[in-house]
């Protein structure tokens, strides 16, 4: 796989609750800002970071 396919997502919904979470996709405002530099493994690891988060709050 090469660098980066892996997409954000961020649905350009963004804002930060009170634990610096957005709540649209779940990331924290450090992965947000790592986004960007970050590789294919390490944006793996944030989506399921997310998505773990998304369901401890559903």
């Amino acid at each position: 796989m090469k660098c980066c396919e892996v997409k954000s997502p961020c649905v350009k919904k963004c804002s930060l609750d009170k634990d610096k979470v957005c709540p649209a996709c779940n990331r924290t405002l450090d992965e947000i800002v790592a986004w960007p530099e970050a590789d294919d493994h390490l944006r793996n690891r944030i989506l399921e970071a997310a998505r773990l988060r998304r369901a401890g709050r559903t």
